[in-house]
């Protein structure tokens, strides 16, 4: 196999796993840079139209990231709601997403308890995922359950609900405690301290 056939093949390798990618951005990302790697592979054999059609993709591609990270972040690109716990389809949305929070939340439970409130967080029309507090006391917000869908996981929704959408501070909290044990936590990046199992965030 010469270099050119091995670059060829890393190419369309590179663009069937681009289109197994859950996560929207990274599979943009990764087809642009599998476009760009065909387009000088197709260059290099004179297969001008598909040296053509790469670069459109590419095009196409950078488009579309250019959007997603102005989006990440606009205010207005996230709403969160309020839902009775009751709510069909907040139990439709647990039930269908209920493997992928078992993996990152082990042990929540969906039953409801005293001074648990509930939310979606929408993008549009889509719910990029769910938010369960309980009031804890001393003006305590003890996250219980903080997930978002594979989807939406690189376009930073923690970051407007937690510092920019109000949810925590119209309620009168001034302290925010996320669910302990959550695997693969992201909470640092958002300003939060390390507190034992679990993070913390004063709000001001």
């Amino acid at each position: 196999m010469t270099w050119l056939d091995a670059l060829g093949w890393f190419g369309s390798a590179l663009l069937v796993f681009s289109l197994l990618q859950a996560r929207i951005l990274r599979l943009r990302v990764l087809n642009t840079v599998a476009c760009l790697i065909l387009t000088v592979f197709n260059a290099l054999l004179d297969v001008w139209p598909m040296v053509a059609m790469n670069i459109v993709l590419a095009g196409i591609n950078l488009y579309f990231i250019a959007r997603m990270l102005r989006e990440r972040g606009d205010e207005r690109a996230y709403a969160v709601l309020a839902v009775r716990e009751d709510d069909s389809y907040l139990g439709h949305f647990l039930a269908v997403h209920g493997t992928d929070i078992e993996r990152f939340f082990p042990g929540f439970g969906a039953a409801g308890g005293e001074g648990r409130s509930t939310y979606l967080v929408q993008h549009g029309d889509e719910t990029a995922g769910v938010i369960v507090v309980r009031d804890a006391g001393d003006g305590t917000a003890q996250v219980e359950l903080d997930y978002v869908t594979p989807r939406f996981r690189d376009f930073a929704p923690g970051e407007f609900v937690f510092r920019r959408s109000g949810l925590f501070r119209d309620r009168g909290f001034t302290r925010v405690l996320t669910a302990p044990g959550m695997v693969a936590p992201y909470y640092e990046r958002l300003g939060f301290a390390r507190d034992g199992d679990h993070y913390r965030l004063e709000l001001a």
